[in-house]
């Protein structure tokens, strides 16, 4: 779904033929982690210094860090940008690109006075599957010795092959037993869910 403000009365804008004039941002769902966030400034400005047709691009975060939605378009409108698309860094269209994001946007604009439109997510494109394959094909090989750590991996000592353990499988038996919906010891994945507790089948 795009979701846009331009009029009916005046017909569509032919975007693709001004691009000079079109501030892009691109949109994360944005994280309390520090090196999250600036990894998705990292791309953009890869993404900028690659696509140099798009003259002006900013990053932003959707929440939890700035730049803000609403601070990359007013970012976009003091480069020059007359009007806006916002392009999610988000693979599936869920609930933040069908409702979070266009609604932010539209906030945004109306302050600041720009027509706009928020793009599809990444989605199903065959690109993706070159992506994992990369991803995957450099992982392996760092597990294996053979590959530096990448830049996401970079200090963590997480790129290894993990073996279970006793205390693990423990560990995971004691969180889900006896843990009520709500309960702030329930794990992330039964938190809020009426799943934590004995089923009794009639």
């Amino acid at each position: 779904m795009i979701q846009k403000n331009d009029s009916p009365d005046t017909g569509p804008i032919d975007l693709t033929c001004d691009l000079e004039s079109l501030g892009i941002v691109i949109v994360d769902h944005g994280s309390r982690r520090i090196e999250s966030n600036q990894m998705l400034e990292a791309f953009v400005a890869m993404f900028a210094g690659l696509k140099t047709r798009y003259s002006i691009v900013e990053p932003a975060h959707m929440e939890l860090a700035e730049p803000s939605i609403e601070t990359a378009i007013q970012r976009c409108v003091e480069r020059g940008a007359k009007r806006v698309a916002v392009v999610p860094y988000f693979l599936s269209p869920g609930k933040h690109w069908k409702q979070d994001i266009p609604e932010l946007t539209r906030a945004a604009a109306a302050r600041c006075g720009v027509p706009w439109v928020v793009t599809s997510p990444i989605g199903l494109t065959p690109m993706m599957a070159d992506v994992i394959d990369a991803r995957l094909s450099h992982c392996l090989s760092r597990v294996s010795g053979k590959a530096e750590e990448c830049d996401s991996c970079a200090g963590t000592g997480r790129c290894r092959l993990n073996t279970p353990t006793v205390e693990d499988a423990q560990a995971d038996s004691d969180r889900c037993q006896s843990k009520e919906p709500g309960n702030p010891s329930a794990c992330n994945g039964c938190a809020s869910l009426d799943r934590c507790r004995m089923g009794v089948t009639a």
